[in-house]
Order: structure tokens, then C-alpha cells, then sequence
């Protein structure tokens, strides 16, 4: 019997326990995802040093914002897709070698064009995120699936808040050490997260398994397979488009903000190089509760409300998300915009933990491929605002008042969508909710 619950998805998330391949399983993975974040954000609070020496004005940066969540648009498709047909244990730890290389190799570039290539190329390590939730979602039960996914994921992103604060330090002690002037300290300092990626790929490989049952060559086939067309299944399924909507209005602006946070505080409030990546870190900080907070509350809603009541809370909290950014570009102080961005972000955070507490219960048999699309969404966002940020009309501060009036909306029209499928009536897998989200005979 012990035996038997052993190879089942967990249906208690004990935080502080590493026993049993779930556990173990759960904080390998959201650790592998801070390193993935840490790696694809490493340069961003190092961007002045980038745009000073490369002689870079505000349309190729923002260029660069955009390459930077580009690349990650296609890369969660694929990667979802072989989440369902390879397992994640392999292609979480294909993408790790993949990643690390540009990563370490970014310090080579010495022209916008290839700095620019360079840091596109980053970009796929974002897809890391459809694995952590993919391979959470495997290892516990509906009840508290949703809680597990917010935690994995608001630790990981956490790592974009450490790489501002950390990035420039390591810079810095590249300089103290005597191995390369300020200027060029950028470039060593990459080969840090870079290394750190390939240590994790190894790790991720000998220590994970698939599912609670085993890897998906060591089970029956029947159980390792999904069915085919999950991809279109995903496509099909008009709550996947709303949920990516969702995300791109939520986890979009937040890796926008990882990345330009750091450009805004020293341009537009004179903040040192180091101090503005402390408090670009601030803001990516408050993954470390505000997430998993989200789903917390949402798995609340969801007994309390039934899956309706989730979608009211993604609704509400993508309000409130855009009046805080929108407080955030019309603060007048540098104290101010510190307490509007502590505000936004805890919203926004949420949010990010609300939709992927959704996300389980969409289409149990294309999970990866909806966790896939969604994800995509959410970079997609990030891409289409990062053009408000390379318009050398619009400034920063204007960029972030039109991104907190979108974002509002968007609250606003998921609220409309739910109210019209209510009214007009739902499919049924919404009411079978509560289905374990695991492979067939898992």
C-alpha cells in the first residue's frame, strides 16, 4: 500500500519536505526554473553598461527588450508539445545545455547586431516555465495543483528579481578582482549564470523522474503516450486563448519589467547602477510569496465558487494590477513609484498564480499543450508592449500608463467573456474539474 501511494500524485504540498520523488521532484524543478530566470534576465540591470559601450540608442534597446521575449513565443509551443510526447525530465534538461550556451557566449558580442542576435537567442530559456508547470502538475493532486504550480513558479520568477540584484555585484567583483575594467564587466559576469544552467541540466536529469510511476520509457506505453492532436485540442478550446490572453496582460508585463526596470530608475530618477537593480529586484522579490499566494487563494475560490469563482479573482486582480501600473508611471517620486510598484506587483503576481491554477483543468489530456500556448501568451504580451518602449515618441512613463489602461482592460474583458459563456452555457469538462490531472493510468 505504502508502495502504491508512493507512486501517486501527491494530494499535501509539505513545503519544507524533500521525501519522495514528488518532493524532491517539486524543488528541483522550481530551483532549475530560478536559474533559468536568473540566466534569461542576468543582463538586464547590466544594460546601461551594454548601451554605453555599444553605443545603443532607445529603438535598439527597446529591439532588444523584444528579441528577448521573442524567441520564447515559439519556444513554449514546441516545448509543450514535447512536455506531452518526450516527458519533462528530457527536455527540461535539453533546454538547460541549449540555453547555457548563448547565455556564456553573449560576452562576445561587440555590435548591436550581434548583441541583439545574441540575446534573442536567450530568449528559449523562457520556455522553461511550461516544463515547471507541466511537471508540478504531475506530481499532485487537483486540490492542491494549483497552490504547487503558483509556488513553483512565483520561486522561479523570483529569479529575475535576484539578477537584478546580484548581476551587478558579480559585475563589480569581476572589477575589484582586477580581471577586466567596468565597461567590459558585463561580459565575464555572463559566464556565471551560464555555467550555473549546465550544473542544474545535470542535476534535473539523475534526480527527477516523469511522473510519480516512473519515466515515460519505464511505464506502459498506454500511460506514456498522449493521445495525438493535443496541440489542436488546446487550439480549440476557447478558455485557452482567454487564459493566454490573461497571462500576457499579467506575466508579460512582468518580464517587461525585468527587463526596462533597471534603464528606468537611472534614467528617469538618477538611481546608481547597483541601486537600481535593488530595487528592479524589489519588484521581482515579491515572487517569493505574491505567486503562490494566487494560487493559494484561487484553490480557495475554486471550493468555495467552483471554477467560476477562479475566473472572477483572475478578473478582479488584473484590475487592480493596471490602476497600480498606472499609479506607477504618474508617481511623481522616486518613493512613490516604490510603493505603486509594490502595490501592482502583488497583483500582478497573483494573477500569474491564478491563471495557472486554471490552467490544470482545461483539457487534462493536452495539458502540456495548453500549458504551452498560455505560456507563449504571456511572452507574446511581453513582445507586443515592448514596442511602446523602443517609440522614441513615448516615454517610459507615458509607455507604463498605456500598459496599466490595457491591462485593466483586459481585466475587464475576461470578466465579459466568463459572464457570456455562463449565460450561454459551458462544455462539460469545467464540471469534471476535479479529475486527477495525470497520464492515462498513472
Amino acid at each position: 500500500m505504502e508502495e502504491s501511494l508512493s507512486a501517486r500524485p501527491l494530494d499535501k504540498l509539505a513545503i519544507f519536505s524533500g521525501k519522495g520523488v514528488q518532493m524532491r521532484t517539486f524543488h528541483l524543478t522550481w530551483l532549475t526554473f530560478f536559474f533559468c530566470f536568473f540566466g534569461w534576465f542576468g543582463i538586464a540591470p547590466l544594460m546601461p553598461l551594454v548601451r554605453d559601450q555599444l553605443h545603443l540608442d532607445k529603438g535598439q534597446i527597446g529591439n532588444i527588450v523584444i528579441a528577448s521575449v521573442s524567441a520564447t513565443i515559439l519556444a513554449r509551443l514546441v516545448i509543450g508539445k514535447l512536455c506531452d510526447t518526450l516527458g519533462p525530465r528530457l527536455t527540461y534538461t535539453l533546454l538547460l545545455v541549449v540555453g547555457a550556451l548563448p547565455v556564456m557566449l553573449i560576452g562576445l558580442s561587440n555590435s548591436y547586431q550581434s548583441f541583439l542576435l545574441f540575446r534573442l537567442a536567450i530568449g528559449i530559456i523562457g520556455a522553461s516555465f511550461v516544463i515547471t508547470q507541466f511537471h508540478t502538475s504531475m506530481m499532485f493532486a487537483p486540490n492542491v495543483v494549483g497552490t504547487a504550480n503558483a509556488v513553483a513558479g512565483g520561486w522561479g520568477n523570483l529569479g529575475g528579481g535576484i539578477a537584478n540584484m546580484v548581476m551587478p555585484l558579480v559585475a563589480a567583483a569581476f572589477v575589484s578582482l582586477g580581471y577586466v575594467d567596468k565597461a567590459n564587466s558585463w561580459r565575464p559576469a555572463m559566464v556565471v549564470p551560464g555555467i550555473v544552467l549546465l550544473v542544474m541540466a545535470w542535476l534535473y536529469y539523475k534526480y527527477t523522474q516523469d511522473t510519480p510511476r516512473g519515466n515515460y520509457a519505464n511505464i506502459p506505453r498506454e500511460s506514456a503516450v498522449k493521445p495525438k492532436g493535443t496541440f489542436l485540442l488546446a487550439l480549440r478550446d476557447s478558455r485557452t486563448w482567454v487564459l493566454a490572453l490573461a497571462y500576457g496582460a499579467c506575466f508579460g508585463i512582468e518580464i517587461t519589467i525585468d527587463n526596462v526596470a533597471a534603464v528606468y530608475f537611472v534614467d528617469h530618477f538618477g538611481a546608481t547602477l547597483v541601486m537600481a537593480g535593488l530595487l528592479a529586484g524589489i519588484f521581482g522579490f515579491m515572487n517569493i510569496f505574491a505567486r503562490g499566494l494566487g494560487g493559494w487563494v484561487s484553490d480557495q475560490a475554486g471550493r468555495a465558487y467552483g471554477m467560476q469563482g477562479k475566473w472572477l479573482l483572475l478578473s478582479g486582480l488584473l484590475v487592480l494590477e493596471g490602476v497600480g501600473i498606472a499609479l506607477f508611471a504618474l508617481a511623481p517620486s522616486l518613493p512613490l513609484a516604490i510603493a505603486a510598484m509594490l502595490g501592482f506587483a502583488l497583483f500582478l503576481k497573483m494573477a500569474n498564480g491564478c491563471t495557472y491554477s486554471i490552467v490544470p483543468f482545461v483539457n487534462k489530456q493536452a495539458l502540456g499543450s495548453v500549458s504551452g500556448v498560455v505560456g507563449a501568451g504571456g511572452n507574446l504580451g511581453a513582445m507586443l508592449v515592448g514596442f511602446l518602449f523602443k517609440s522614441a515618441s513615448i516615454s517610459y512613463s507615458t509607455a507604463f500608463l498605456y500598459i496599466g489602461i490595457g491591462v485593466a482592460a483586459v481585466g475587464g474583458l475576461v470578466l465579459l467573456v466568463r459572464l457570456v459563456r455562463r449565460e450561454i452555457g459551458e462544455a462539460a469538462p469545467e464540471t469534471t474539474a476535479e479529475a486527477p490531472l495525470t497520464l492515462a493510468g498513472a
